[in-house]
């Protein structure tokens, strides 16, 4: 049986592990929500379990995603492009989480969740705080994603 995930994230490094173990992640808009008094961002999102991929032993092979959570604190502000936040049953397609620090001097920046077809949430945050776990156990699923060039570019 595999372990729940619990991740968290302090600087970059740690950051791009939680990208890597989100990838293909999907989420509605109605899933994901900005507390400007808690100064978080959370979502919760059907993750692909990248970290358990078949051996390719069975003739048939089996996917597992898992119904994950994920949140940022000190966060500032949020911005987006490419989402229509009033259609909450939008799916987004989570592609990667990038770090843009604002300068050497202080630990700031924005966090960008970047989705397929070039949706976009950026949040300004004071510094790198995040963290992703597995909410509950896994079901199998029959896809596995790919990716051309193009959406990676």
């Amino acid at each position: 049986m595999m372990e729940r995930l619990k991740l968290v994230a302090f600087d970059g490094e740690d950051l791009a592990v939680i990208s890597a173990c989100v990838q293909d992640a999907v989420l509605k808009v109605g899933d994901a929500a900005f507390l400007p008094k808690e100064h978080r961002f959370a979502c919760v999102m059907n993750r692909f379990v990248w970290e358990k991929m078949p051996d390719g032993s069975s003739r048939r092979r089996e996917y597992e995603r898992r119904r994950s959570g994920m949140h940022f604190d000190r966060v500032r502000a949020v911005r987006s492009t490419g989402i229509e936040r009033k259609n909450t049953d939008q799916v987004l397609e989570l592609l990667a989480i990038g770090y843009d620090q604002a300068s050497e001097e202080t630990p700031e920046g924005t966090i960008t969740l970047i989705f397929a077809g070039g949706a976009a949430i950026a949040l300004d945050v004071e510094c790198i705080e995040a963290a992703m776990a597995d909410l509950g156990p896994a079901w199998a699923t029959a896809c596995c994603p790919e990716h051309k060039l193009d959406d990676v570019a």
